[in-house]
């Protein structure tokens, strides 16, 4: 499956080692993340996937040369945070983590949408599934 792991681009030393644990968890089930590319939670998922032997996608709001030094494959949209439409809509389930406004407009499409979302100390909001660890999130993708 195709899992978005959202986040913001800045968060502490515990979230982002949250956001490396999941990345490496859908790497060994063999589930391929998707995320903005850029810093912070974005950058730990992609690293924990890429230290367990899988690729994430980072859908870039710009050019390729943003993306963090752990994705596999780059997508420059040149679109700022309109991207966050292509990255909830490219995944099968979202995966939220702590983030900002950029992270509850992905949270908020992605419900428009129909796809399951999974909050792991994000935003609270009606209709996400509320988890504590990593584990848990990676074990309710089905």
């Amino acid at each position: 499956m195709q899992i978005a792991v959202i986040g913001g681009a800045e968060c502490t030393e515990e979230v982002k080692r949250m956001a490396y644990d999941i990345g490496r968890l859908l790497a060994e089930k063999g589930h391929t993340p998707i995320c903005g590319g850029l810093t912070g939670i974005m950058e730990a998922v992609c690293c924990g996937t890429k230290a367990a032997g899988g690729v994430a996608v980072g859908v870039l709001p710009g050019e390729k040369q943003e993306a963090n030094r752990c994705v596999g494959i780059s997508i420059a949209t040149g679109m700022g945070h309109a991207r966050n439409a292509i990255i909830v809509k490219s995944a099968d389930v979202v995966i939220a983590l702590p983030g900002e406004y950029g992270t509850l407009s992905e949270i908020a499409l992605a419900l428009k949408i129909g796809r399951k979302v999974i909050s792991l100390r994000s935003w609270d909001v009606p209709g996400t599934i509320k988890v504590q660890t990593p584990e848990e999130a990676v074990e309710l993708l089905g």
